[in-house]
Parts: C-alpha cells; structure tokens; sequence
C-alpha cells in the first residue's frame, strides 16, 4: 500500500473538504480524490462518504484512521532517519517571511533544527509578503511564509494555506473603544491610525474597507505597531496572532465585518527544494499545524 494515498486520506479528514485537502498536500483536488479511491479499492472498503459539505469517514474508515496514522507516523521516521545518515541535515535554506511568521513559525522551526542538527545554515529575510514572493519568483529565496496577498499569486508561484487569524484592532485598555466586545470598519474613520506599512496586506485591507484612513504610523512589524498604539499613537489594526513578546495594557477587538487573514508557504511551481528545504517545509507545516490546534485551514 502507498503510504502517500494514506497521507491523503488523513488531510480530507482532518480538513473536511477534498479541496482543502488538495491545498495542504500541495496537489490537485482530482490528484487527491483519483488516490483515495484506489485506497479504497485496495482495502476493498469504502472510506468516506461525500456531499455538498464536504467530505466525512465512515464507520469503516474511522476505524482504520489511527492504524494509518501510525503507518504514516513510521514511514517519516524511516525517512528522517535516512535523510540524517545521508547527510540531508546540511546545507543552507533561504527562506523569507513577514514579522509576525519570522518570530511564530520560522523561529522556532529553525531553533529545533539547530538544536539537533548544528550543521544547518539558515538566511531569514523579513518583508512585505509581495516582495518575498518577488525573491521567491526570482529564485533568490527557497520559500516563503508570509500574509497570503489578496491578489492571486503570479504565474509559476504557488501558496499552500498554513493558519488563518480573525483581523481586528489593538486599543489601549483605557481607550474609549476598548470596552466595546468587537467593532466595525466604518468605527476605524474617525481615529488615528496604526498600519503596517504600504506593501503588505494588512495596510491593503484597511484601505480597501476605509477610504480616508487617518494614518499616523506605518509600522516595519507587528511588534512595533502594538508598541506604538502602546504609546498612545492610535488604534493597530493586526490580525491577532500570539506572539511570544505581546504589549501590555492592550486589548484586541475583533472587526466584526472583516475577512481573516491567511498565512501560507509561497514557493516557485518549478522549482526543486532541496533535501534540507523540504525537511525545513514540512516541520513549518507542523508548526503551523499546532498554531491552529492541530486544525488545517479552511479553504
């Protein structure tokens, strides 16, 4: 049995939708649904049920989701382990990021690479999502893990979702805002303004739902935006994602009518990741995973 169509299997569970599943195994959705079905031709079991919804296990499937889990567990043991002893562990992975994904993701993967692999070298380039998938494009970066754009992305690249996070303000607890349980684009048109800045995808979406935004600070990271509304300076609006180094003395108010954000790998069509890139991929994806409580985004 392919341990792969396993692998498929797990994802349209876990995400609910062959589509999703598709996204986050970095396949076509026919790619996806052609594989499961020989599964099930080769268990000779039928393992999900499908509709308008999505898709479901059924009683049989269910009952083999931990068996396979294990199977898939043991196949990337097997690879780690011959990946370490053919020296897959060395090299360099250029890699870009926006802030808050260079401290929540990136970071952390390469601390446990570094930890147990000291011969990795790592470059982390920080920017606005459209210049790394610029570096990415032009070959200049393995990967990036970025804001997903709000634009689709350009011929020979390709974003695979990682988490989504609701968008909403940052206000100083003794705003006049910050007892409210939410707000409204149309509250952000009379207060100053704390952006990212011009280029990235949070100061794109203010200015798509406010026409005159009175912006007073645009921001180089989502850490110096709350430091800012912090000082006063005026409302942040950030997507809210637990950083390790938060401000006090702020609260976070959703933005009842705004779309989240998508945080997403971007990596050329064509290219071919190292050994050493896709291992440092496929932990990022983890990572990711257990930011969402091991809960693959939705779309």
């Amino acid at each position: 049995m392919r341990v792969e169509r396993a692998r498929y299997l797990l994802a349209a569970v876990e995400s609910g939708s062959l589509r999703a599943a598709a996204a986050r195994c970095g396949v076509s959705q026919p790619t996806i649904g052609q594989q499961i079905a020989l599964l099930e031709e080769e268990l000779d079991v039928v393992l999900l049920t499908r509709s308008r919804h999505g898709v479901r296990p059924t009683p049989a499937g269910q009952a083999l989701l931990e068996p396979l889990r294990r199977l898939v567990a043991a196949e990337d043991a097997v690879r780690e382990s011959a990946m370490e002893s053919s020296g897959a562990y060395r090299g360099r992975v250029q890699i870009g990021g926006v802030s808050v994904t260079a401290e929540t993701i990136i970071a952390p993967v390469v601390g446990r690479l570094r930890e147990h692999h000291p011969e990795l070298r790592f470059t982390v380039r920080e920017g606005a999502s459209t210049a790394i998938e610029s570096a990415v494009l032009d070959g200049e970066l393995d990967f990036g893990v970025i804001t997903m754009p709000l634009g689709p992305p350009a011929p020979g690249l390709r974003r695979t979702p990682l988490v989504s996070a609701p968008v909403g303000v940052f206000v100083r607890t003794d705003h006049p805002l910050a007892g409210r349980d939410h707000v409204h684009w149309r509250d952000l048109e009379t207060w100053p303004i704390v952006t990212m800045r011009a280029g990235t995808v949070m100061w794109e979406t203010l200015h798509r739902h406010v026409a005159a935004p009175d912006v007073v600070v645009e921001a180089m990271s989502a850490r110096t935006l709350k430091v800012m509304v912090g000082r006063g300076a005026g409302l942040g609006v950030l997507a809210r994602i637990e950083t390790s180094a938060d401000i006090t003395d702020l609260v976070w108010l959703p933005l009842r009518d705004a779309h989240p954000v998508h945080l997403c790998l971007t990596q050329r069509q064509d290219s071919r990741p190292s050994r050493a890139a896709l291992i440092v991929q496929r932990l990022i994806r983890a990572r990711a995973e257990e930011m969402s409580g091991g809960k693959p985004p939705a779309g």
